[in-house]
C-alpha cells in the first residue's frame, strides 16, 4: 500500500474541523430526567427543609420521619457518593461524602459545613426537583467528550448510508479467526466493518477537539494494530479521525499517518466511499 507524503500530511491537517457537534449534542435531556426521576421523591420531601428558620429542628423532624432521604444530599452540591468522592473532616482525616448520611449529627454537619443550611433557610431555592434538574444539566456536561466520540460514528453512518454503502457497527476481532491470529489474544471491537467482495474494511472513528494524552495512545495503538491487520490476506484496517484537538499532537498523528495507508477525516472520507461506491 502506498505511504503517505508530507504534502498529504499538511493537506490533512488544514482540513481538521472545529466541531463535530449538532444542538442535540450539548444536553441528553433524557438522561438528566431519568437522574431527577430517580430521586423525586426525596428530593420532593426535602423541600420541607426551605424556608425553615430553625433549620436544625427541621432536620431532626425529617430524619425521624425518614432518614434516608438525606442520602440525596450530595446532588445538591453537585456530587455524587456514587463517586467515592472524600473530604478532610473537623478532624483532619479524610471521610467519604456518604458517610455523612449515616447519622443526624453528620447530616446537619455536612448541610452546615457545604453552606446548604443557609441556602434552604434563604428561601433562594423554592423547589429542590428543578434545582437538581439544573444540576444535572451541568453534571451533564461532562459527558459530552464521549457523545463527541457517537456524534463522529453518526456522521460516518450517515455519510455511508447517503451512498447505499452497507455496513455494520460495533463488530468484535472474534468474528474473524486470521484477525484473533494476527493481534493475539486482546479482542478488538470495530466501530464498523464493511465487507465488499473484494476486502473487509475494519474501521475505527474517533474525535477530538480537545487535546490530551488520550490522542498519543491511540494514535500509538492503530500505529501499531494497522500492519497487523493488513498483513492478513482480504482486510485493510481503515481510521476515520478528525477534530482540532490533534493540532496539540500532531508528532503522533503524522507518525500514524505515514504508517496507516488508510487514514481519513471527515473532509477525505468521500474520496474513499466514492471509491467504494465504483468498486
Amino acid at each position: 500500500m502506498q505511504a503517505h507524503t508530507k504534502e498529504q500530511f499538511q493537506s490533512f491537517l488544514s482540513q481538521l474541523r472545529e466541531t463535530n457537534a449538532t444542538l442535540d449534542f450539548f444536553c441528553d435531556f433524557d438522561k438528566i430526567s431519568q437522574n431527577v426521576k430517580s430521586i423525586e421523591v426525596k428530593l420532593n420531601q426535602l423541600n420541607y427543609l426551605l424556608g425553615k428558620e430553625n433549620i436544625k429542628e427541621a432536620i431532626y423532624t425529617l430524619w425521624n420521619e425518614n432518614p434516608k432521604v438525606f442520602t440525596v444530599l450530595d446532588i445538591l452540591i453537585a456530587v455524587r457518593t456514587k463517586d467515592n468522592k472524600q473530604v478532610i473532616n473537623e478532624e483532619g482525616d479524610y471521610q467519604y461524602i456518604k458517610y455523612y448520611f449515616d447519622t443526624i449529627e453528620g447530616v446537619i454537619e455536612f448541610i452546615d459545613k457545604t453552606g446548604l443550611g443557609e441556602v434552604f433557610m434563604s428561601k433562594r431555592i423554592t423547589n429542590l426537583v428543578d434545582y437538581v434538574f439544573g444540576v444535572e444539566t451541568g453534571l451533564d456536561t461532562n459527558a459530552r467528550k464521549n457523545r463527541s466520540g457517537k456524534q463522529m460514528e453518526e456522521t460516518v453512518a450517515k455519510m455511508l448510508q447517503a451512498k447505499g454503502v452497507a455496513y455494520r457497527k460495533e463488530v468484535f476481532s472474534r468474528e474473524f479467526p486470521q484477525i484473533v491470529e494476527a493481534l493475539g489474544s486482546d479482542e478488538k471491537r470495530f466501530d464498523f466493518v464493511i465487507e465488499t467482495a473484494t476486502k473487509t474494511y475494519l474501521i475505527e472513528t474517533n474525535f477530538y477537539s480537545g487535546g490530551g494524552s488520550k490522542l498519543n495512545e491511540v494514535a500509538r495503538a492503530y500505529t501499531d494494530i494497522a500492519p497487523k491487520i493488513n498483513a492478513v490476506g482480504g482486510f485493510e484496517f481503515l481510521w476515520i479521525t478528525d477534530g482540532k484537538g490533534w493540532e496539540k499532537a500532531k508528532n503522533k498523528l503524522e507518525e500514524a499517518f505515514y504508517a496507516i495507508p488508510s487514514i481519513y477525516n471527515l473532509t477525505t472520507l468521500k474520496d474513499f466511499i466514492a471509491d467504494l461506491c465504483v468498486k
